[in-house]
């Protein structure tokens, strides 16, 4: 398997791989022209969201400035919505939902390291997230590794994500737990 394959994967891979940063040098030039657009460009934004993102360049409505690892591991719904500032580590997929709605900040992270200090100075992981559709997660949260949101879960702002969200709940605090069903 090739590192790329390896990340997508779940596995360890080597981040330094040349494909990688190959890859990722191309997700911060397609970003950094997409963040310096002006708001009246939205022909100019669309298209380097399509080709940018796995999917969902075409209906998404992103405030910039966004940024991400590779785009390419995003795969979003209809009509999502991401507010200012948000963060997407996509080295694992992640997959959002139609009309999900993110506030300033969110910050999600396929991405993770391991837990041992000798692999960690040259192998990383990730693990997918899921998000599902009708969500609301409120700026400033952060969602780890890993995790599943299920459909119509709202997620208070500044919490932080640690294990599953069932569909229908309010989450919040640190680390998230259900307040009300």
């Amino acid at each position: 398997m090739t590192d790329f394959e390896k990340m997508r994967a779940g596995e360890l891979y080597d981040a330094g791989d040349p494909d990688l940063v190959a890859r990722r040098a191309r997700a911060r030039d397609l970003l950094w022209e997409y963040n310096a657009t002006r708001e009246a460009d939205a022909a100019t934004r669309r298209r380097l969201l399509c080709e940018l993102l796995g999917s969902g360049g075409d209906s998404v409505w992103l405030q910039p400035p966004f940024y991400c690892d590779y785009g390419t591991n995003i795969r979003l719904g209809e009509r999502v919505y991401f507010n200012f500032n948000c963060v997407v580590l996509d080295v694992c997929e992640v997959r959002v939902g139609d009309r999900t709605l993110f506030g300033p900040a969110v910050q999600i992270y396929a991405a993770t390291h391991p837990l041992d200090a000798e692999l960690r100075k040259t192998r990383e992981l990730g693990k997918p997230v899921t998000i599902g559709s009708d969500v609301w997660v409120g700026g400033g949260a952060i969602i780890l590794p890993g995790v599943t949101i299920g459909d119509r879960a709202v997620i208070g702002a500044g919490s932080v994500v640690t294990r599953d969200v069932p569909a229908g709940v309010v989450a919040v605090g640190n680390p998230a737990r259900v307040v009300r069903g």
